[in-house]
């Protein structure tokens, strides 16, 4: 898990938000051991093996990335960097469309932890973090959480399509 930034660097509100943000992260791609190794996955992987109705684990997921990401453009992070962050739940999103290949995806790409370096990276370079544009935010947010459900509806699509032709 990263560091937390130095007080200096963001105020003591911020440093809360990001380390709650952590946490998330840290849940969802790192919190469990394999034993006798370095590995290490999370509830990700968990939820999409798992998911009540296809793709469900898939979306809370998702749905977590992509309030990370929303949060990281409501803190200012550069609008280049949040849209990495859009990439990485983008890929794991329809990666998570293929059964089998969506899970073991979630065990390996970590797209939570891969935004959570991001939002690291940037953010010693404000010295305070400022309020991100509104409409910005708006729009990010809307973006991935249409991403996460679009992809849900296509899963439960490419089901239904299949289970037609068995029938």
């Amino acid at each position: 898990m990263s560091q937390l930034k130095p007080v200096e660097t963001i105020s003591s509100s911020a440093s809360d938000r990001v380390q709650n943000l952590r946490r998330l992260a840290f849940l969802l791609d790192n919190s469990i051991p394999v034993p006798g190794t370095k590995f290490r996955f999370g509830l990700d992987p968990i939820l999409g093996l798992l998911g009540i109705a296809a793709g469900s684990g898939d979306v809370v997921g998702g749905a977590v990335g992509a309030y990370i990401v929303s949060q990281a453009a409501r803190m200012g992070v550069p609008s280049d960097v949040i849209w990495q962050m859009v990439g990485n739940i983008l890929l794991d999103s329809l990666a998570g469309l293929v059964p089998g290949l969506g899970d073991l995806l979630d065990f390996a790409w970590k797209a939570n932890t891969r935004n959570m370096a991001l939002l690291d990276q940037h953010l010693p370079t404000a010295s305070t973090l400022e309020k991100g544009n509104p409409f910005f935010v708006f729009g990010i947010t809307l973006l991935t959480v249409l991403i996460v459900v679009g992809c849900a509806f296509l899963t439960l699509f490419f089901i239904k399509a299949v289970l037609q032709l068995l029938a």
